[in-house]
Parts: structure tokens; C-alpha cells; sequence
């Protein structure tokens, strides 16, 4: 398997493609003796071709004209392959090249001193079919697909599991790729899918993680730590019966990166969170994080003698606490500080009936993308307020960390 969009087929590609497929039930009885050979060291071409490859009889016809001169007339370098018929045994017609129709006409230039150049038109001059003739190629082309369909039916199997009528159902097959631009080495990642109202996951269905401790390796300028630490889970989201007035909650992915010291001791480096993917398939993601700080010197002196830091008691508190109910959310007073940033990639599929049932409204499938490309713009619009904060403490870091006789100059 490959996501590789210049993917070329390989000589072994190329020949198994043509490789017919062993029938399943052909299966030894015990204690019986073969008859035929295991192996055949020396295989013929005639042996080839009738156990291995696949062989449609086919019969070919070329139309040629000998386009020499009249003093060079039955010289093989003159002769030109005009068109090529194959008919096989199941009464395929296969012309090449095709038709001309209203197309223009066919070109072949003569190499020589005059340098020909020779128009051709290829035209289907055949009398057309009779009425009971038509009627029965469409009873062997209804009859065709019907044994295809049944055919695909059989692979998929009537096991096959539909989602809810006025659901939509996402499954995420996610991975936590890595982790850059921390303090400390040692470090794990814990993090864990926060529902929002109208979406359900299997009871069964674990939606947190902590990925292993992985130590941090030199690339470039930055300490980045590799965990590759994949993770899966599904939810359902129900729209039908609710009508929203606003956008749908999408799920969020929280995150919380800590280091551990050889005395296990650790430490909070950083708090994120990211809105997952709305669109299907693959994403990869960066998210920025934070951490809580202390001003002055003994707070940093604590968090590297003895470990321990700031710790947010609800990680709910990255974007919006799960208890808040009011209006406005205040933080001020509440000291961060940037860290450095964690990589995802999700793979997202999506599942639901009005994709390709005709019965939905198309109004309200229409609404139900509109509020969820909404919730796109809406985190869009959140991602650039949260940087504009993030550089707004880092001025006033900067700020606070002049000299005093330079804090009170006009120029700041």
C-alpha cells in the first residue's frame, strides 16, 4: 500500500496483474497422494500460457497500404499499419485507433526527400442493427451488470454496517507524530476527544491516550522527540432530530506534553488543544501550546530542582471550561508562557445515508455543510485571535524583562 501519487508499477506489478486467480475450493484431501508435480523447474511458454497467464483467443486483422512510390512499391519500409481489428471470443470489437467521426483526419508523414504527408479517415460504413438486434444487446448488457453487481455484493458481504438515518457518522484514524521546540527532554504526550452536545461514541470506545516516553533527538536547531504513537475512535454526530440555530460543535482534541526527569519527577511543559479535521481524508496538523508560569526567580528554581509546575486542574480550560456558563470567560491576571508544538496526522472518513440517499431534502443536507464549513471558519477566526494573544504576552515579556530606565521612555 502506498499514498504516493508517482507511484510507478514495478516489473512484478505488471506481471501479477495478469496472473490469473486460484480457485478457492480446490483444497488436497489428507493422507492423499498428489498426482501432478509440486514444482516445474522448466516451464514451457505453452505451459505458461495456460496456467498462469490469462488467455483470451483473439483474432486480429491490420488494414496496411504500401505508401512507396512507383518505383519503391512492396518495400517493407513503405508499408503503414492504417487500422488494427481484435475480435475475441466474446465478440469484442476493438478498433485502433478509433472512428474518425467529425474528427480530423489521421496524419502519417513519409520520411524522404519529398517528405508525403498522407490523410486518412476511418468510418463505420456497416449497415445499423435491426430493432430485435438492439433489443438484445440491452438484455446481454442488463444481464452483464446484473452479474457484476451480484459479484461486488459477494466481496462486500451483507455484513456491512450502515450508520442511523439522520446520523453522521466519523471515524479518525489518527497518529501523534511528534513533538519540537520543548525545554526538557523525556517527553509524553497525554490527550483525550471531548464530545460536544449531539455526539455519542460506542460505549466501548476509548477516547484518551497517553503515548510513550520518547527522548528527544537534534534536528536542525530544534529538539524534536518522534513517538509515531497511532490512536483510532468513532462518534456519531445526530442532526436530524435537533435543528440547530447556530453551527454544529465539531470534536476537540486536547493535549497536555510533560517531561520526566531520571528521578521521575515531571513536569508540565506545555497545554493545546485542535479542532478535528471537518473535511475527509488525510490532515496533518501542528498544534502550538502554553504553559502556566510564575513570576519571579523561585518558581523557575522549583521547576528545576525539585519538578512540579503549574498545573491546570481542568484541561478543559485550553479553550473554554466544560462548567463555565456565562457569556464572557475572563483571564486576566492568568500568566502563560509559549512552548513549543505538537504534530498530528488524522486520517477521517465519513459516513451517513444523505450522501447517497435521494429521500433527504436537499436543503437540509445544503445546511448541514454550510454550519459545518462554518465551524471551519469559526475555528479559522479562533486560530488567528489565539496568535494575536500569544504575541501580545510575548511584547509584554519582552517589555517586563527591559531595564527599568528604559520602561518609561516614550518610544515604549
Amino acid at each position: 500500500m502506498t499514498t504516493s501519487d508517482n507511484e510507478v508499477p514495478s516489473f512484478l506489478v505488471e506481471r501479477m496483474a495478469n496472473v490469473r486467480r486460484r480457485r478457492q475450493d480446490r483444497r488436497g484431501l489428507e493422507g492423499n497422494v498428489l498426482k501432478s508435480r509440486i514444482i516445474t523447474w522448466k516451464p514451457t511458454e505453452e505451459f505458461i500460457r495456460s496456467n498462469h497467464v490469462i488467455n483470451t483467443p483473439l483474432q486480429t486483422m491490420y488494414i496496411m497500404a504500401d505508401l512507396g512510390s512507383y518505383g519503391k512499391l512492396g518495400q517493407s519500409d513503405c508499408e503503414q499499419v492504417l487500422c488494427t481489428l481484435k475480435v475475441d471470443s466474446n465478440g469484442v470489437i476493438t478498433v485502433k485507433p478509433d472512428f474518425t467521426d467529425n474528427k480530423a483526419p489521421y496524419r502519417i508523414v513519409m520520411e524522404g526527400e519529398k517528405q508525403e504527408l498522407w490523410k486518412y479517415t476511418i468510418n463505420n460504413v456497416s449497415s445499423p442493427a435491426q430493432r430485435e438486434e438492439e433489443e438484445r444487446e440491452q438484455r446481454v448488457f442488463k444481464d452483464l451488470y446484473g452479474r457484476h453487481k451480484e459479484y461486488l455484493s459477494s466481496l462486500v458481504g451483507s455484513d456491512f454496517e450502515m450508520t442511523v438515518p439522520g446520523s453522521l457518522r466519523l471515524f479518525v484514524n489518527g497518529e501523534v507524530v511528534s513533538a519540537q521546540g520543548y525545554e526538557y527532554d523525556s517527553l509524553y504526550v497525554h490527550f483525550f476527544v471531548e464530545l460536544p452536545d449531539h455526539w455519542s461514541s460506542p460505549s466501548f470506545q476509548q477516547l484518551s491516550g497517553v503515548t510513550q516516553t520518547c527522548v528527544t533527538k537534534s534536528v536542525g536547531t530544534d529538539e524534536v522527540a518522534y513517538f509515531s504513537y497511532p490512536f483510532t475512535f468513532e462518534a456519531s454526530f445526530f442532526y436530524d432530530n435537533q435543528y440547530f440555530a447556530g453551527f454544529p460543535q465539531w470534536p476537540v482534541l486536547y493535549l497536555e506534553v510533560i517531561s520526566l526527569d531520571f528521578w521521575q519527577r515531571y513536569r508540565v511543559e506545555g497545554y493545546g488543544s485542535i479542532i478535528l479535521p471537518l473535511a475527509p481524508g488525510s490532515h496533518t496538523m501542528t498544534v502550538s501550546t502554553w504553559r502556566p508560569v510564575e513570576s519571579g526567580t523561585l518558581a523557575e528554581l522549583r521547576r528545576f530542582f525539585i519538578g512540579g509546575s503549574l498545573e491546570l486542574e481542568d484541561l478543559s480550560y485550553v479553550r473554554i471550561p466544560g462548567n463555565f456558563k456565562g457569556n464572557r470567560l475572563s483571564r486576566f491576571g492568568f500568566r502563560t508562557e509559549t512552548t513549543g508544538s505538537v504534530t498530528f496526522r488524522f486520517h477521517c472518513l465519513q459516513q451517513s445515508k444523505a450522501f447517497s440517499e435521494s429521500s433527504l431534502s436537499c436543503k437540509k443536507m445544503q445546511s448541514l455543510l454550510d454550519r459545518i464549513g462554518g465551524v471551519y471558519k469559526q475555528n479559522t477566526l479562533f486560530n488567528v485571535l489565539e496568535a494575536f494573544q500569544r504575541a501580545r504576552r510575548r511584547m509584554q515579556e519582552a517589555r517586563e524583562n527591559l531595564p527599568q530606565d528604559l520602561v518609561g521612555s516614550p518610544m515604549l
